[in-house]
């Protein structure tokens, strides 16, 4: 299938949304929905893959110029990957590979000596990064508590506020307590990948 890989233009930030908004509807992230593209505090390398004028795959790496600005682990120069998505239409057919390839190579060339990304308890995404290079290397629990779920959780000052939904991160040991407890939990994931051997 030929496709174009290319740099994202400011003139792409429509097809860009809806390529993120439905390439996450069937993850752990379906309701993760942007009305804007994010703009990064540090250089950046910000791909698309284009098909017949439409946007079908993307992918956001921000990276660093000082150690331990963006990354969360890892020593040396690293960047992370906020976003790499593919147009569910247009899956399987190696887009998300060569989206990462080509960042690959615009990272070596920028003096970044790893990738990082987190995700959340997909299968078919972990084994995706897997199978590209990544290694697993930490993880915590995202937990969404509603309703009665809050109950003895969260307090307010405000007598006549009440909260009715909560997205809080779980940092602590007994993950199954969380799962167990709480409806919604995911494991959000961190894969790291080193860019020279």
């Amino acid at each position: 299938m030929w496709m174009e890989i290319r740099e994202y233009r400011p003139t792409d930030e429509q097809g860009w949304l809806r390529c993120r908004v439905l390439s996450f509807l069937d993850t752990a992230y379906f309701d993760n929905v942007l009305k804007e593209k994010e703009h990064y505090d540090n250089p950046s390398i910000e791909l698309v893959a284009v098909k017949d004028n439409q946007i079908v795959g993307l992918l956001d790496i921000e990276y660093e110029v000082e150690e331990g600005t963006v990354c969360s682990r890892g020593t040396g120069l690293g960047g992370m990957i906020w976003h790499i998505a593919v147009h569910p239409d247009y899956r399987r057919n190696g887009i998300a590979t060569k989206l990462l390839k080509k960042g690959e190579e615009m990272a070596k060339v920028n003096g970044l000596n790893r990738l990082e990304a987190w995700t959340r308890d997909d299968e078919w995404v972990n084994t995706w990064y897997k199978n590209s290079g990544f290694q697993q290397v930490d993880s915590y629990l995202h937990v969404y508590l509603e309703g009665e779920e809050l109950k003895g959780h969260f307090e307010t000052e405000h007598p006549k506020l009440h909260p009715i939904f909560s997205f809080a991160h779980y940092v602590g040991d007994n993950k199954e307590a969380m799962i167990k407890k709480f409806k919604r939990v995911h494991e959000c994931v961190c894969f790291e990948k080193p860019l020279f051997n």
